[in-house]
């Protein structure tokens, strides 16, 4: 079955009508008729139902006409994309992003891309490290921005300046509050929501094995829902300094704690991957 039969077979079930089709498709009409009888027999079914002025699908031809614009679809995808190799001036570049105020610099890095090259799109993916890596191991993502060391056996990386400090994010009235920092013992029996990723890795590097002796009543991916849960008086969010909304009168507030913990970021990308130019961060 050849690509320039299936553009005859899609033109005819345009047109409903073998002459008409002949003409835009600039050949002779009995040569169109002779490739389409050539196509039903190879296929083994009869693709139109011909009368003495129109020529209507049958069955087995609307199944032909949704996988041949389906394959013609992704064959002018293809040729497209490989005409542009040498001059790309646009596209769509996926990134997996964990949640951190520090994603400020990939926004800064992204911006001076776009003035380059403002007809590329970016999708963002938000979630933690595993379901970020997943998507970029099986090449739904071309880049990510995670919080744990990378693997160096798979990823090529940046680190990105700065680190994200850890605290807890309050009710503004509460009596923890009056606190300029936040000690272990301060949070023993509250109730405390953080990701499971944080309880996992960050915190034991924070107070060790005393982490059995904290209350976690819940767990959240985005620290945004978090805070509704804190504002609505169930508990204490641990998460990064700058991710909520803590002014005066939102009726939160934020206290490092202490000693300080913090956490790098990473931008990593596929080993084997390639791309057409290292991007710095600043």
């Amino acid at each position: 079955m050849e690509i320039r039969i299936l553009r005859y077979f899609l033109e005819i079930a345009r047109e409903e009508n073998m002459t008409r089709a002949a003409e835009k498709l600039h050949i002779s009409q009995p040569s169109l008729s002779k490739e389409i009888k050539k196509l039903e027999d190879e296929l083994g079914h009869s693709l139109f139902v011909r009368t003495n002025k129109s020529m209507h699908l049958t069955d087995e031809g609307m199944l032909l006409r949704r996988r041949a614009e389906d394959i013609l679809d992704l064959t002018d995808k293809t040729v497209e994309e490989f005409s542009r190799l040498d001059s790309i001036t646009g596209g769509e570049i996926r990134i997996g992003c964990a949640e951190s105020f520090l994603i400020k610099y990939l926004a800064r890095s992204i911006k001076a891309f776009k003035e380059q090259y403002p007809n590329f799109v970016f999708r963002i993916f938000s979630g933690d490290t595993e379901p970020v890596a997943e998507r970029l191991d099986r090449g739904i993502l071309d880049l990510a921005v995670i919080v744990e060391p990378p693997n160096l056996s798979k990823y090529n990386y940046l680190t990105v300046p700065e680190c994200d400090r850890w605290g807890v994010v309050m009710p503004e009235n509460c009596p923890l509050s009056e606190k300029d920092e936040i000690a272990f013992d301060d949070l023993y029996g509250l109730p405390l929501f953080c990701s499971e990723q944080s309880i996992a890795n960050d915190f034991p590097r924070w107070c060790g094995e005393n982490i059995d002796r904290l209350n976690f009543a819940g767990t959240f991916n985005l620290s945004y829902n978090g805070s509704v849960f804190v504002r609505e008086g169930l508990g204490y969010l641990l998460t990064f300094d700058h991710l909520i909304d803590t002014s005066e009168g939102s009726g939160l507030c934020f206290r490092p704690i202490t000693p300080a913990l913090e956490t790098k970021m990473y931008i990593i990308w596929k080993s084997i991957r390639c791309f057409l130019r290292s991007q710095s961060f600043s």
